[in-house]
């Protein structure tokens, strides 16, 4: 989709309600319910961090979306795409802070060069013990990335466009937690499949957009 024409349209998400569950659902993995039961009380003590879903200009003025693979390491988000962003830290004034700053430090895009739309629903992961809080944001301007190597294996640049493809909605074969293979729903993209928290949290992002495109 050409920038200009969804920078026009964007604003329009600022008064449209969160499609929430009824978006999330459709990516939620089967066995999500179960390891929400098995965290039991230590949900009240979860983890805050956020990301933020950053749209942006590419050279031909196409609209995309970065997201990021994580680098391979020993613990549950191991070498899995996801948005730019991290846990809160002491110094950040909110959640939204937040998302700027590991933004600025994952993909070295500055919190300057980012508008900031909206505020999406709040995600729990299980596994990790963290709430989510994910932003929409838009750079008018083509950002020169900078990838942080320490924690980022590769940038995948994704089209508005394929985001919003139907075609792209497919299934990934994850092992539980209780060593049980699933099938569980995901995004293709970039010859990615993003599953999980992340494809609830896109699912969000793209109902928005198609209810405002």
């Amino acid at each position: 989709m050409n920038f200009e024409e969804f920078i026009i349209a964007l604003p329009k998400i600022k008064n449209i309600p969160l499609p929430a569950e009824a978006s999330l659902l459709k990516m939620v993995p089967p066995y999500r319910q179960e390891l929400i039961k098995q965290q039991g009380d230590n949900i009240k003590n979860a983890r805050q961090s956020a990301v933020m879903a950053l749209f942006y200009p590419d050279f031909e003025a196409q609209t995309k979306l970065i997201l990021i693979l994580r680098k391979t390491y020993k613990g549950v988000h191991s070498a899995q795409v996801g948005f730019p962003g991290g846990k809160v830290e002491e110094a950040d004034n909110n959640l939204m802070h937040t998302a700027l700053r590991e933004t600025h430090e994952e993909v070295g895009v500055h919190p300057d060069l980012v508008t900031v739309y909206k505020q999406l629903t709040q995600v729990y992961i299980p596994p990790s013990n963290f709430y989510v809080q994910p932003f929409i944001g838009v750079a008018n301007q083509t950002p020169d990335f900078i990838k942080q190597d320490t924690e980022v294996e590769a940038l995948l640049e994704v089209y508005l466009s394929d985001l919003l493809n139907e075609n792209n909605l497919t299934q990934k074969i994850v092992t539980t937690s209780y060593d049980v293979d699933v099938e569980v729903p995901a995004f293709n993209l970039n010859n990615h499949l993003v599953w999980g928290a992340t494809a609830m949290m896109l699912s969000e992002v793209k109902d928005l957009l198609k209810a405002t495109l």
